[in-house]
């Protein structure tokens, strides 16, 4: 599926690294950027903002599929994942949030998307964080494994590694790379 955007800019990393938070902050604070909001077949976390997907059935993101309606999609602990096709948003820098999988299909159909990979800054503070947003333990366990596979493969992929120690250094960093690959792109 091709988008149709300014520069297309994937926050990747595995669960619990603070990727909707970081997101969340980048789009308050540059107007230029416009989120996608993924979709889920996951039920909402206990607390979670109504927001933070698109919960919907199994049947509706499967027809979606069919429809070739996702930029990338997966399924993980049981549940589809997705990236709806954007509509015109071509006069902003489209911002994907996403995880592992899904950066890989959209570096390989648009390798010129700027991929940010997230780590934590320790695999206890990633665990805490998991925990502390309420997924049940196997999940938990479940997400730590996946980002042992992940992390290597995710920082390959990326064109810059930002480990979030601090929030707002964390924002403040990943402000100044699209900043900077914004200026090294367009003419």
């Amino acid at each position: 599926m091709s988008i149709t955007a300014g520069l297309v800019i994937v926050v990747s990393g595995p669960g619990g690294v603070g990727k909707g938070t970081i997101v969340r902050h980048l789009v308050e604070r540059d107007d230029a950027l416009w989120l996608s909001r993924s979709w889920t077949t996951r039920e909402r976390r206990p607390g979670e903002d109504e927001n933070a997907y698109v919960f919907t059935t199994r049947s509706q993101f499967e027809s979606r599929i069919n429809a070739n309606g996702f930029v990338e999609w997966t399924e993980f602990l049981g549940n589809y994942y997705g990236t709806p096709a954007p509509e015109n948003v071509t006069e902003r820098d489209l911002v994907l949030e996403i995880e592992v999988d899904g950066a890989r299909q959209v570096k390989s159909q648009h390798p010129e998307a700027l991929l940010i990979f997230v780590l934590p800054p320790s695999r206890d503070e990633q665990e805490r964080r998991l925990r502390g947003r309420g997924d049940e333990e196997h999940k938990v366990e479940a997400r730590l494994r996946k980002a042992e596979e992940e992390e290597p493969i995710g920082a390959a992929l990326a064109d810059y590694v930002v480990i979030n120690d601090d929030l707002e250094a964390t924002v403040d960093e990943m402000l100044e790379i699209i900043s900077r690959e914004r200026a090294a792109r367009r003419p």
